[in-house]
């Protein structure tokens, strides 16, 4: 079975870091659970240029390197990969964080699991031509028989894949969203271990 995981936010804890650096950089103080948007301009309330740095911030080396990995993430995925399972990573994350992005995974004992970028969120400017890079139509190739996201923004392109299974990731931005019937609402990767084995 081929699994589609989100990297930030299913993997590593990129928003409860991304509210430390909001209250670093401009002083201001929105707890985790009060995170209801993806779109982390509207949930912190800040102007364009205020985004731009939040977001040069949070995707230095310095800064990729020290999230903090969702509690199981890379003992369940390894246990999969142990039953012959493939594990590939799509991240929305700018391309240019490759080498950070890879580091962090090997570093998590994840060297076996594949890498793609996709610009799930419309971030043009972020991409470049790279072998890591995946374009829809490649994307839509691929054969995913279950998926773990946390974004409701890249839940379209998870509809594309006829039977797949979505686990969406509980985090507090997707909490109101209407799920459909082949999409499961989990809170642990104890409870995606216990679904796929």
């Amino acid at each position: 079975m081929k699994i589609y995981v989100d990297f930030d936010d299913c993997l590593c804890e990129t928003a409860r870091n991304f509210t430390e650096l909001a209250k670093e950089l401009f002083g201001i103080t929105v707890p985790y659970e009060d995170v209801k948007h993806f779109d982390l301009k509207e949930s912190f309330g800040l102007d364009d240029r205020e985004y731009e740095e939040l977001m040069r911030k949070g995707h230095t080396q310095e800064v990729l390197l020290s999230y903090e990995e969702t509690p199981g993430a890379s003992l369940a995925l390894n246990e999969l990969m142990d039953l012959g399972h493939t594990v590939c990573v799509v991240t929305g994350r700018p391309d240019k964080t490759y080498p950070q992005s890879r580091k962090w995974l090997d570093d998590h004992g994840l060297k076996r699991a594949e890498l793609c970028f996709l610009n799930k969120y419309g971030r043009d400017l972020f991409y470049q031509n790279g072998s890591y890079n995946l374009d829809l139509n490649d994307f839509y190739r691929m054969d995913f028989a279950c998926a773990i996201e946390d974004s409701p923004l890249a839940f379209p392109y998870l509809d594309h894949f006829p039977g797949i299974r979505v686990m969406v990731f509980d985090r507090p931005w997707n909490r109101e969203c209407e799920l459909r019937a082949n999409y499961k609402r989990i809170k642990s990767w104890e409870e995606i271990k216990k679904n796929l084995i």
